[in-house]
């Protein structure tokens, strides 16, 4: 019986186009992630979106001259769009600015306000002297009263990991344009994290096996928790559903408040837009599903230990109990996938400071699977990691063009050339049953890995899987077999069987080469699936359009298993899989990419 696995990928501003940094935490390694479990035989269920609500689209509008709601559909799109060129395989990529996600937010808040989990507070707000508008806690910086680092922000220390308020922040300054704010006082409505002490802790007590970084991190956290606050004065975002709030147009939901239910809302999304309204209660009602997250670090507060808060509270689970809210015992996550930075010159991509690769910009040069490829074998997944053009042409001549695509290449070549089909093992050796074993042994191990998220480990498996069959036909020489065609139709029967098998376990990580790869080796059909960019009306708004990533992916057929080849199934003549990229190009990069020297 295949389980149910919930894939829930943090939702990137709608303030403007991503780039590669973004994608490294959250794109490629949550699709590599889904579509090994795919694979696997698991129902998956992938879902985010754009997060459209706060300041940052308020900032952007004013900056390009349009309303917030313009600006969020501009972004979202272009987003989506990336996205999709980038072949991750969302189930629902959809948007925070819906009716839907709106009602489910409010239902949620309801049910913590119900159980006791949110109280009223006066507390200390920054606003900009210039404009009047509130910056929030994100939008400040200052030095950390509590450990000296210069760069903390008004929520929290990313140096020391301790929560903060703005208004405790040495020498203060906006983010957005290095004014100094004005503190003025405001009745919020307030998350009692507090009253999770008890409950969080227990909960974490559980995850063993999640990732140091993530555990260190959020236990941390739980020993020193205030109440966060989960409004703001804004006039962009969800209507807070409380007489005397609803009323106040200068009152909406803080945006991480309602970004992080968006796991849920779209989900909920998900199941109304499949004819199964209830369709979500399999991901998020049954305790044996799975729910992995995956971001930043610097998302791990809202995830590891906020998020869950807002389950158990909605749940009655707090540490003073409570009832279930409308949607029942919602499952907390199982796991927290989060990576590392990726940097250039040791520094965090930069919009404002010109460092920065757009997704488009690299897709449009390079295609999707260089770059799946580069971040999965090569990327932060544990420790920051600098990007440099000469490590990404190293990787993509050294070990795409010049092993996977060389023995892809060379294997088809050769068979077609002296049989035009697969040929059969007539004359089966030693060394063949060797490498077929390793191959075959690949799968639990590449397979373990991916179910773990230790993505650069599994692609190493795979890869040693190819250097092994490059070694083998280097060895075998078939190319020298004329004589006895028995043997040499062994050989490169063997190498064809092992590309096949290094396909599939390479198709979580290359998905647009593994299709080529497939329809080289004489398949037909869809080897693996690609997302679809639609149109669709607001399941609640009249007259309201939305830009959604989803896709069927049921007919694709890529199976983690290794399948025996079919003898005399005609072959394709080979065409390069993956082209070398000219050395000169890791100097300096691409025309239009800022010169970051390494």
């Amino acid at each position: 019986m295949s389980s149910h696995v919930l894939t829930a990928v943090a939702w990137p501003y709608a303030n403007g186009p991503r780039h590669i940094g973004h994608v490294s935490g959250i794109g490629v390694p949550s699709d590599v992630f889904a579509r090994y479990q795919r694979m696997a035989g698991n129902r998956v269920l992938m879902v985010s979106g754009s997060d459209e609500h706060g300041t940052p689209i308020l900032v952007q509008a004013e900056k390009e001259g349009l309303t917030p709601q313009q600006t969020a559909d501009k972004y979202h799109r272009v987003i989506a769009e990336d996205l999709r060129g980038l072949g991750v395989t969302y189930d629902l990529y959809t948007r925070t600015t819906t009716g839907n996600h709106a009602e489910v937010t409010q239902q949620i808040f309801l049910a913590l306000h119900r159980n006791g989990y949110v109280i009223p507070k006066t507390t200390t707000g920054a606003i900009s002297p210039s404009t009047g508008r509130t910056l929030p806690d994100r939008y400040v910086e200052g030095t950390c009263p509590i450990c000296g680092y210069d760069g903390a922000r008004g929520d929290q220390c990313d140096n020391c990991g301790n929560q903060l308020d703005a208004s405790e922040l040495i020498n203060p300054r906006s983010r957005i344009d290095g004014e100094i704010p004005k503190f003025v006082e405001t009745e919020h409505l307030f998350l009692d994290l507090p009253a999770f002490t008890e409950s969080l802790g227990k909960w974490l007590s559980t995850k063993t096996g999640w990732r140091p970084n993530v555990l260190n991190f959020t236990k941390n956290l739980v020993d020193d928790m205030r109440p966060r606050a989960i409004t703001r004065d804004i006039d962009w975002g969800v209507t807070i559903p409380l007489d005397g709030w609803r009323e106040q147009p200068l009152k909406k939901f803080y945006v991480w408040f309602d970004a992080v239910i968006g796991y849920f809302s779209a989900s909920v999304e998900w199941a109304r837009r499949s004819g199964d309204a209830d369709a979500w209660k399999a991901w998020w009602n049954d305790p044996d599903a799975e729910i992995v997250h995956f971001m930043g670090k610097d998302n791990i507060t809202f995830h590891a230990q906020i998020w869950p808060a807002l389950l158990l509270g909605h749940n009655g689970q707090g540490d003073h109990g409570g009832t279930p809210g409308p949607y029942g015992e919602l499952n907390l996550p199982s796991e927290i996938a989060s990576s590392e930075f990726l940097t250039m010159s040791g520094s965090k991509f930069s919009t404002s400071r010109g460092t920065v690769i757009y997704l488009g910009d690299f897709l449009r040069e390079f295609g999707p699977d260089s770059l799946r490829y580069f971040i999965s074998a090569a990327g932060p997944e544990t420790q920051d990691v600098d990007f440099t053009w000469d490590e990404f042409v190293r990787r993509v001549n050294f070990e795409l063009a010049n092993e996977w695509g060389n023995l892809v290449n060379r294997s088809i070549s050769m068979a077609h050339k002296n049989n035009g089909a697969i040929p059969a093992p007539t004359t089966p050796a030693a060394a063949d049953a060797e490498l077929l074993a390793l191959s075959r042994a690949a799968f639990d191990t590449v397979g373990a890995h991916l179910a773990r998220s230790r993505f650069r480990a599994g692609i190493a498996e795979a890869m040693r899987v190819v250097s092994a069959a490059n070694k083998y036909l280097s060895d075998q020489e078939p190319w020298k077999l004329k004589d006895d065609p028995g043997r040499r139709d062994a050989v490169l029967h063997t190498a064809l069987q092992v590309v096949q098998d290094a396909n599939t376990l390479l198709t979580p990580f290359l998905p647009h080469a593994a299709q080529q790869v497939h329809e080289a080796m004489g398949g037909t059909g869809l080897w693996a699936a690609q997302p679809e960019l639609l149109d669709v009306p607001d399941l609640d708004i009249p007259g309201r359009m939305n830009p959604i990533l989803t896709g069927d992916y049921t007919r694709e057929q890529a199976k983690w298993e290794s399948r025996p080849i079919e003898i005399g199934r005609p072959l394709r003549k080979p065409t390069p899989i993956f082209q070398k990229l000219a050395p000169e190009l890791g100097e300096t990069g691409p025309e239009w990419a800022p010169i970051v020297k390494a």
